[in-house]
């Protein structure tokens, strides 16, 4: 198996039609940031002198096999997209893996950091340094019988939501739910609601870089059927409540960039707009809701299936891996003295050192 490294804007339109029927052929894969358009997408947002975006194509005499995008810089690639990228992989033929030291090489550099690599993508296990769940709900015979399921598994989540749902109403008049809105007014209060919300937390800004916001931009204003962002609002009368701008793929709603009005805190409505999704979907092609990673009580509770994702790198001989692989030590040296919270700080550093890494 050989592999050839292409830019995104140059891929043959036979080898994106190709990627996105193996995509289509394995339900785990419908995640639109293994799309092809994903990788095309982010490279015209990051467009400058020096192109950084690649897609490393795996084939055996002459014909693709498997395709998977990454984000060269420096001496080391990371994900295409990241630090907003939230699946990574290999999406290939059956039976076609990738030698991750022969894809480093193929990229010319040191070292490839991942951080929401499918853990059943089996050559990346031996690199992983961790993992956990992206958390999904997955209605496949529609919202009632989802919701007696999570009823059934002891959860009053739904339930909870009914209650502020009428609360809600009763206090602020009706409640409007707008699905592909195209309101820039409503796009433009959620970013600013994010970005407060970033600063509120102390949390890195990713939206403080004209790439970040441009490819926003690029994909609310998307027309194309197969991929794209789209944009879910809540009206308390004319107030906008909550605003959610996810990703879609071709049975998944992404949770991507979400946001509520601090006015209406008390009855929950940035989740009271997820359950106007799940019930929404009961009359689209959409039966999963992807709420992504992060140990929040709403994603455990709405969830019933969890997709493991990795962490980790994979090097040959050089500085870069050598650099890596110290930092990982250094880790996992002060997660295992009971510290509390310090114990926790080397690796808080290096996934923010890693979102301005990305950013840059």
């Amino acid at each position: 198996m050989e592999i050839d490294v292409l830019r995104p804007q140059f891929l043959p339109a036979d080898m994106v039609e190709h990627w996105r029927a193996l995509q289509a052929a394995n339900p785990a894969w419908d995640s639109p940031f293994l799309s092809p358009h994903w990788s095309r997408a982010v490279e015209r947002s990051q467009e400058g002198p020096d192109p950084r975006l690649r897609v490393a194509v795996l084939h055996e005499a002459g014909r693709p096999k498997g395709f998977m995008a990454v984000r060269a810089k420096g001496f080391t690639a990371m994900p295409a997209g990241a630090p907003m990228c939230d699946y990574q992989g290999l999406v290939a033929e059956p039976g076609v893996s990738i030698d991750p030291h022969k894809l480093v090489q193929a990229l010319g550099l040191g070292r490839f950091d991942f951080s929401h690599m499918l853990a059943e993508q089996e050559a990346f296990t031996p690199y992983s340094r961790g993992v956990e769940p992206s958390w999904v709900a997955h209605l496949p015979e529609g919202y009632d019988a989802y919701a007696a399921e999570r009823r059934a598994s002891g959860t009053s989540a739904l339930k909870d939501l009914d209650k502020k749902r009428r609360k809600a109403e009763a206090e602020h008049g009706p409640l409007i739910f707008t699905a592909f809105s195209r309101s820039r007014t409503d796009f433009d209060q959620l970013i600013a609601w994010k970005r407060a919300q970033f600063q509120a937390t102390a949390q890195t800004d990713i939206f403080a870089v004209e790439w970040t916001q441009r490819l926003l931009r690029d994909l609310f204003a998307s027309r194309d059927p197969d991929f794209g962002g789209v944009l879910f609002t809540l009206h308390f009368g004319d107030k906008l409540a909550a605003a959610h701008f996810h990703l879609r793929g071709a049975r998944t709603i992404h949770g991507w960039i979400i946001a509520h009005n601090a006015t209406f805190e008390r009855v929950s409505p940035g989740m009271l707009l997820f359950q106007d999704i799940l019930r929404w979907m009961d009359t689209t092609p959409y039966d999963r809701l992807d709420f992504g990673v992060g140990d929040y009580r709403f994603k455990r509770e709405l969830s019933n299936v969890q997709v493991p994702i990795g962490h980790g790198f994979v090097g040959v001989p050089s500085p870069a891996a050598l650099l890596r692989q110290a930092a990982y030590e250094l880790r996992k040296a002060a997660e295992s003295l009971p510290l509390g919270r310090v114990s926790h700080l080397p690796g808080k550093a290096m996934r923010r050192i890693d979102i301005l890494r990305a950013l840059r």
